[in-house]
C-alpha cells in the first residue's frame, strides 16, 4: 500500500500530511541503520514513485529531514544521510493532529509559553509595539467577522505579543513552533466558529490580554493569557472535539 492509499481519520482533526508520513518513514530508516551516514537517497522521482506520492511531497519530506540535521544536500549530487550530531535541533512530533489528545497537548504547551510572553510584554512593550498589537487584534476580529478561519491573523496576534517581550528568543521560538500551532489552531478555531458564545468568548479573552499588556499589569496579563489557553481546552471538550474534562 502506498502512502497516498493509507486511510486517515476524519473530523475537525486534520488528516496527517503525506510529507509528514514520508519524513517519518525515512527518519526511521536512518535511525535504525537501514540508511547509513554517507548513503545517498534515491532521487525525488524514485522516492515519489516508490511511495505513490508527488515530487512536491517528497521535497517537503526531505526539507523536514534537513531541518532535523538528518540529511545534507550536495549540489547536483542529491541528498545524503548525515552522521549523528552531538547537538540535536529542536523538533516536535509532526503527527500533532492525529488524535484529540495531541491537540490538547499543543494547547498546554502554548499555555506555558503565552502566559510568560504576555507578562513580559506588559513590562516591556513600547508604544509602537502596542499599536502593532492592537492592529493585529483588529485584523483578527475583522477576519472572524468576515467568516474566515482567522488562523493567519491569530498567529500574527500572538507573534506581536512575542515581539513585545523585547526578547528575540521568544520571537525565534514562536516562529519555529508556528508550523505546529497552525494546524492545532485550525482545530480550535473551527470549533469556536461553530458557536457564537465560543467566538464571543475568544474575542473578549484576546481583548483582555491586550488591555492587561497596555496597562503594564504583568500579573494580570499572565493570568489572562493563561486563562485563554485553559478555556480553549474547555471549549474543545464542550464542542465534542475532545473527551469531557473531568
Amino acid at each position: 500500500m502506498t502512502l497516498s492509499a493509507v486511510p486517515a481519520p476524519t473530523s475537525l482533526l486534520a488528516v496527517e500530511r503525506l510529507s509528514d508520513r514520508l519524513a517519518s518513514i525515512l527518519a526511521t530508516q536512518i535511525e535504525t541503520g537501514k540508511l547509513r551516514p554517507g548513503d545517498r537517497l534515491p532521487t525525488e522521482a524514485q522516492l515519489a514513485d516508490a511511495h505513490g506520492v508527488s515530487r512536491s511531497v517528497v521535497r517537503e519530506a526531505l526539507h523536514q529531514l534537513r531541518l532535523r540535521g538528518l540529511l545534507r544536500s550536495r549540489q547536483g549530487s542529491g541528498a545524503f544521510v548525515q552522521p549523528p550530531s552531538v547537538t540535536q535541533p529542536l523538533v516536535f512530533d509532526s503527527r500533532v493532529l492525529t488524535s484529540p489528545l495531541s491537540v490538547v497537548q499543543v494547547v498546554e504547551v502554548r499555555r506555558a509559553l503565552e502566559g510568560e510572553m504576555a507578562a513580559l510584554a506588559a513590562e516591556r512593550a513600547t508604544p509602537a509595539q502596542m499599536r502593532a498589537l492592537r492592529t493585529a487584534l483588529k485584523a483578527l476580529d475583522a477576519a472572524t467577522a468576515a467568516g474566515a478561519d482567522g488562523v493567519a491573523e491569530d498567529l500574527l496576534f500572538h507573534r506581536k505579543i512575542a515581539e513585545a517581550t523585547g526578547n528575540p528568543q521568544f520571537e525565534l521560538f514562536i516562529g519555529f513552533i508556528e508550523q505546529y500551532l497552525r494546524d492545532a489552531m485550525r482545530v480550535t478555531r473551527a470549533n469556536e466558529a461553530r458557536r457564537s458564545d465560543f467566538a464571543n468568548a475568544v474575542r473578549a479573552e484576546h481583548a483582555d490580554i491586550v488591555k492587561a499588556i497596555a496597562d503594564h499589569d504583568s500579573a494580570r496579563a499572565r493570568r489572562m493569557a493563561t486563562r485563554h489557553m485553559q478555556r480553549a481546552v474547555l471549549r474543545l471538550s464542550e464542542g465534542g472535539v475532545t473527551p469531557a474534562v473531568s
